[in-house]
């Protein structure tokens, strides 16, 4: 009879000699991959927009860059304060640093408001009201990098210092005396990157420990503890030097988040396949003699069901692919990639590495067959124990899943059900500053603009007109939109004199849903202007820039994302189901089941998150974030225990192949399902807050579909459509 595929490739990369051949390849290729291409975290983060240049504020964006240049460009925004009011000494000593920056700039400094020239009267009225406060800005060439900007911030630090005599930029808010504060894009960019940098050290670090400590504590076997992290390290060793490549390359964009959480997904995910294979060789080197038969026949019994999973969630991830908002389309090639290049490890450095180790990887509880057992106890003068029943809770849960189904869809459907319709009630923000530690510098100098100026201050709201030849003023009419604060007299763009801007400041935070709601209005308020001015194509002849504007963009572009990537991905996952399994109701309910177990993450994770953590709204990404992650990584435990299930039905009756597949990989998706969500739980120890809410709410789904879903739900509706689970496959026309 002829063997498996699976089979065959297992003594392929697992025999008596491939095995050094197969771990001593991927060894040299990393080496080779590593000293020849970059490591993608020594790329340059991007630090463009996240949105489609044909949106109303990256428009006008382009005609800011383009007509007026003077205010275009990179902003630093340097924050003085003082709570006892600034005095004209400090001023002077602001005016001292613009001189200096004048006749000898900052490597990609592009303008220069000219502070240093003007009398310090004129400084003073840009001092807030309350005397406090005053933002002086640097504009930078926009294609400067996060390491420039770097440098420029330390040589304004070392000129401020001696101004100043000290240095204002490491005070304690709180306290009395002068404090300055690196803010704006520019600051930002800085922050974040120093931010993301310490969290990746500590995300590998922690992540490591805690999956160390999990298998030794679940598996009782140091060695088998370090097996996974060792192929995992691996696979990463190739991962990071091609994404690198790539990002050299300009293939893609490299993102500092995109590459965290990658970091998480691939010890996370890799974990668990590795977990799926090496828990099958234990139980057969317990049945089978030979450690390379074992190996083979357990690459034969798990390798269909990891390539299966690795497959969905590689497909599933790259789905963000299809995305116009720049940020999600970051995340496709990282996440699937490394899926794509951890499947492939687990299917040939793993077997090679378990062939090496043999029973040795499971010491000191070395699995036997009854024989070996019997001649072990013998040579050591030691009655023979017959070994324990296996997997005792997980068998009594099959049990009680197949004595009992409809009370368990029922309870699961209105404990599932319930938390779904919390996700409903969920708030959500736009502000990519809210997501970072509150005493970060730039969010700091933001704070302070905030509580010592007007709202619409924080962020101008950009109005672009094109007057077409008309020789008009619209100050006087927008100044009389209600939620406008103040508005500016109008500037005629550099090469264009039909291009006016006014710059408005709301009547609300510029950062806030309020403020995002006016934008509409503003629309249609400015064609109304402009058409009693007697512009023709009104609708046609303005643009509203700035943050408000850019994040009312950001919005409706998430939302096509969503609407587009979320009915793909499982249509794509349906299909890939519905061709492995031959099955079209169980391709419905083992999708149907994700779904209603992300929902149900996102209601809980909202509970988790505003209660614990004190949130009160999350970041408009973590949606379709979390939505790609748990329904591909939810379908992964389907797919793992389905398998056996279907393989049970061969020789089994529904109830018995339903009832034992439950048993039989109950403790290793358990286990999985355990360090998954372990790592993903990570994030929420990391100071960025966009990272603690995907963190929060991924790893409450996986612990869903774990202890809930794939145990309990899948089951039971399995056992209740009996048959008719399998139609219309081959398994179908068996009878009981």
């Amino acid at each position: 009879m002829s063997k498996h595929p699976l089979e065959k490739w297992g003594s392929v990369v697992g025999n008596n000699r491939s095995r050094w051949v197969t771990l001593m390849l991927w060894l040299l290729i990393v080496a080779v991959l590593s000293i020849t291409l970059p490591q993608i975290n020594s790329i340059e983060n991007y630090g463009g927009s996240d949105l489609p240049e044909e949106v109303m504020s990256e428009q006008a964006s382009a005609i800011m860059d383009d007509q007026f240049s003077s205010d275009s460009g990179l902003p630093l925004l340097i924050v003085w304060y003082k709570k006892a009011g600034l005095e004209i000494e400090e001023l002077q000593s602001i005016q001292a640093l613009y001189k200096e920056l004048a006749e000898n700039p900052l490597d990609g400094q592009a303008t220069l408001p000219p502070f240093g020239d003007i009398p310090k009267e004129a400084l003073l009225g840009s001092v807030s009201e309350n005397g406090t406060s005053i933002v002086t800005p640097v504009f930078f060439d926009e294609k400067t990098n996060t390491d420039s900007l770097k440098e420029s911030l330390a040589k304004i630090t070392g000129i401020t210092e001696e101004q100043f005599g000290e240095n204002p930029y490491e005070t304690n808010i709180d306290e009395d005396g002068l404090h300055a504060r690196f803010s704006g894009p520019a600051g930002i960019s800085v922050d974040a990157t120093n931010l993301f940098m310490q969290a990746d050290v500590k995300l590998m670090i922690t992540t490591v420990i805690l999956i160390l400590v999990l298998l030794v504590v679940i598996y009782r076997s140091p060695i088998l503890a370090i097996t996974p992290i060792l192929v995992v390290g691996i696979a990463y060793g190739a991962i990071s030097p091609l994404l690198g490549w790539f990002a050299e390359n300009g293939w893609i964009d490299k993102d500092a988040q995109a590459v965290s959480i990658m970091l998480v997904l691939l010890f996370g995910a890799g974990t668990d396949y590795c977990l799926f294979l090496i828990t099958r060789f234990r139980e057969k080197l317990g049945e089978v003699e030979n450690k390379f038969e074992a190996l083979a026949i357990a690459m034969k019994e798990s390798g269909g069901a990891i390539m299966m999973s690795a497959l969905t969630v590689f497909i599933g991830l790259a789905t963000l692919g299809l995305a116009d908002f720049g940020a999600f389309q970051r995340f496709a090639v990282p996440f699937s990639f490394a899926i794509l290049i951890m499947g492939i490890a687990a299917l040939t450095v793993l077997p090679a590495i378990l062939a090496i180790l043999g029973r040795a990887a499971f010491w000191p509880f070395l699995p036997r067959t009854v024989e070996m057992a019997k001649k072990y106890a013998q040579d050591k003068s030691k009655p023979y124990k017959a070994p324990k029943p296996k997997h005792p809770v997980m068998t009594k849960v099959g049990e009680f899943v197949t004595n009992k189904p409809w009370l368990v869809i029922i309870v699961t459907a209105i404990v599932l059900g319930g938390l779904a319709l919390t996700s409903t009630q969920i708030k959500y923000n736009y502000d990519l500053l809210s997501s970072f530690p509150e005493d970060m510098d730039s969010r700091e100098g933001f704070t302070i603009i905030g509580e010592n100026f007007s709202p619409g201050e924080l962020a101008p709201v950009q109005i672009i007109v094109d007057t077409k030849g008309n020789d008009i003023d619209l100050t006087e009419q927008i100044a009389k939109i209600p939620y406008i604060d103040v508005v500016s007299e109008p500037t005629v763009g550099e090469s264009d004199a039909d291009i006016q801007l006014y710059e408005a400041d709301l009547n609300e935070n510029p950062y806030s849903n309020k403020a995002m709601d006016l934008i509409p209005g503003l629309k249609k308020d400015m064609e109304t202007i402009l058409e009693e001015a007697g512009i023709e194509g009104a609708d046609e002849s303005f643009w509203i820039g700035g943050e408000t504007s850019a994040q009312v963009d950001t919005k409706t572009v998430q939302e096509r994302d969503e609407s587009i990537i979320q009915p793909v991905m499982v249509a794509i996952i349906a299909i890939l189901l519905l061709v492995y399994l031959r099955s079209i109701p169980a391709t419905i309910y083992l999708v149907g089941t994700v779904l209603v177990s992300f929902f149900a993450a996102l209601g809980l994770g909202w509970l988790v998150l505003s209660a614990f953590f004190g949130a009160e709204s999350i970041a408009s990404s973590i949606p379709l974030y979390s939505f790609v992650f748990l329904i591909a990584l939810g379908e992964d435990y389907n797919i793992f225990m389905i398998s056996e299930v279907w393989k049970n039905r061969k020789t089994q009756s529904i109830k018995e192949a339903v009832q034992n597949g439950v048993a039989q990989t109950g403790s290793v998706i358990t286990s999985a399902g355990l360090i998954l969500a372990g790592t993903f739980a990570i994030l929420a120890t990391l100071p960025i807050q966009v990272l603690v809410q995907f963190g929060v709410i991924t790893a409450i789904g996986v612990l869903i579909d774990t202890f809930i879903v794939r145990p309990l739900l899948v089951p039971a509706i399995t056992m209740v459509l009996g048959r008719f689970s399998f139609w219309p496959g081959k398994l179908f026309k068996k009878q009981d």
